[in-house]
């Protein structure tokens, strides 16, 4: 391997690894805020907060593989412009093409990595994610009460609050339960509770040394029970039958098998982002070029913006396909070779140094 490609190899691995790193634990942080959030409000139980950031860490793996190759190259290329290194391998005879073998080499196993996971992981991801969801659409509501946090019933009718838990789990302590039937308020306060299942199959949650209000908001005529044992009986949950899996959620070879609208253009989006990919690594090398008088940060922000213009087409364009406003084919090649006449023609004016309309 010749020096400069060794030189080249060293920097890249570097930057992708550095990069990559600091996009993950946003990644990360982003949408472990949101799924607390979900849990505090008792959309989810707390136990399957990690299972859902796992799926969906999966899901912007390919996303954050593309930006990441994407970026490393900027950061590589555009330092050797500010220290002077290109003009030292471009007085050595190295024009600005011989710069696409290495790149492309060290771009191949992310290439990979991204159709691997688009087209065979995250699928399976998505539909085991479903049908965990679809499992815990199917769990009874006192199951998603977390010590410590008020949780609103799924039916908008019962708050819960439990200041802890004792008895490894098996018990709960000082619990709150505000409920409302028929225009009718009760509010329920016990010292204790545990879980009861009789040989019928029904459930309730018996309640120790408490008390129980009931009343008419507005009105004085409320009536107060104090208890030592109230059972509340546990409505049985309504088993959910298994549900369609959506497009993202199907094998790829079943996009084709059924070519549906819908269908195809799930195809066309899976197929476009190890494609884009490539088509990236490679308009990343003119791109890189630093003019001095523009500032450091020039050429990062804008490939940043040719990143996001890139991927918002491959939506738009997902979209059309869906809604039969775009030929599957077209759809499937047309932006990735728009994108790559751009590169052409960029690296033509690197090379020749004047636009590429001025010939």
């Amino acid at each position: 391997m010749k020096l400069f490609q060794r030189a080249l190899l060293r920097e890249l691995i570097f930057n992708y690894l550095a990069v990559f790193l600091i996009l993950l634990i946003i990644t990360l942080t982003t949408l472990f805020i949101r799924l607390l959030g979900d849990a505090a409000r008792g959309e989810m139980a707390i136990e399957a907060v990690l299972t859902f950031l796992g799926f969906g860490v999966f899901s912007f793996l390919p996303l954050l593989l593309s930006l990441t190759l994407f970026i490393a190259i900027i950061m590589a290329l555009s330092r050797a412009y500010r220290e002077s290194e290109m003009v030292v391998w471009f007085s050595a005879g190295l024009g600005l093409q011989v710069w696409l073998r290495p790149i492309l080499r060290f771009a191949l196993p992310v290439v990979l990595a991204i159709a691997m996971l688009n087209l065979v992981v995250i699928p399976w991801a998505l539909s085991k994610k479903d049908n965990f969801r679809q499992m815990l659409d199917n769990k009874d509501e006192l199951s998603l009460i977390t010590p410590g946090l008020f949780v609103e019933s799924k039916q908008a009718d019962k708050v819960y609050f439990v200041e802890g838990l004792a008895d490894n789990g098996a018990r709960v302590k000082n619990i709150f339960m505000q409920s409302t039937q028929d225009g009718v308020l009760g509010v329920t306060v016990a010292e204790s509770g545990v879980h009861k299942q009789l040989a019928n199959g029904e459930r309730y949650l018996v309640l120790s040394n408490g008390r129980r209000y009931e009343g008419t908001p507005g009105l004085a005529d409320y009536k107060i029970a104090e208890f030592s044992r109230y059972w509340m009986w546990i409505e049985p949950k309504t088993i959910a039958l298994h549900r369609d899996l959506g497009a993202n959620a199907l094998p790829t070879l079943a996009l084709l098998a059924q070519p549906t609208a819908v269908n195809l253009a799930e195809f066309v989006w899976r197929f476009s982002l190890p494609l884009s990919a490539i088509v990236l690594a490679m308009l990343a090398i003119p791109l890189s070029f630093v003019n001095p008088r523009a500032g450091r940060s020039f050429s990062l922000v804008l490939a940043l913006l040719s990143f996001v213009i890139y991927n918002n087409m491959l939506g738009i364009i997902q979209a059309w396909v869906a809604q039969q406003r775009m030929p599957f084919l077209v759809g499937l090649l047309g932006v990735h070779l728009l994108m790559l006449g751009l590169v052409w023609l960029l690296f033509y004016q690197r090379t020749t140094l004047r636009p590429w309309w001025r010939r």
